[in-house]
């Protein structure tokens, strides 16, 4: 009995192997710029939030005379710090939504395209 899962031949895209074209396609220029995209957007927004949050428990274990210090009522600055946590990561995913929708999903909707048809047709737009 063999441990490889077993694939329909009918769901892959014609024109020859998916898996020999999903190859070739990782040298192709638009996959690298969209590759390059995305990392510009993911790793400095992952270094600043983590940058951030890093601030936010560093801040409670050694500033905990600043965290304590009341704004509003009961209301005092850890509790405003956490909840900008959280204002902060629905932020940024919305921001990274719009990006995506603007400047990844279009080649990444190409390439797959392309992909699907067996490397054999361009659209318009990359054309």
């Amino acid at each position: 009995m063999s441990n490889t899962p077993s694939f329909s031949t009918t769901t892959e895209p014609p024109g020859g192997d998916l898996r020999s074209r999903s190859v070739t396609m990782h040298e192709d220029a638009r996959f690298l710029e969209l590759r390059s995209r995305l990392l510009r957007f993911v790793v400095p927004m992952s270094v600043g939030f983590l940058a951030w949050y890093l601030l936010y428990v560093l801040m409670s274990a050694y500033a905990r005379d600043v965290m304590a210090f009341q704004i509003v009522g009961n209301f005092n600055f850890a509790l405003v710090f956490g909840l900008l946590q959280f204002a902060s990561t629905f932020g940024i995913a919305v921001w990274y939504a719009r990006y995506a929708n603007r400047r990844l999903d279009p080649l990444a909707d190409e390439l797959r395209a392309e992909l699907q048809n067996g490397g054999s047709q361009r659209t318009e737009a990359g054309a």
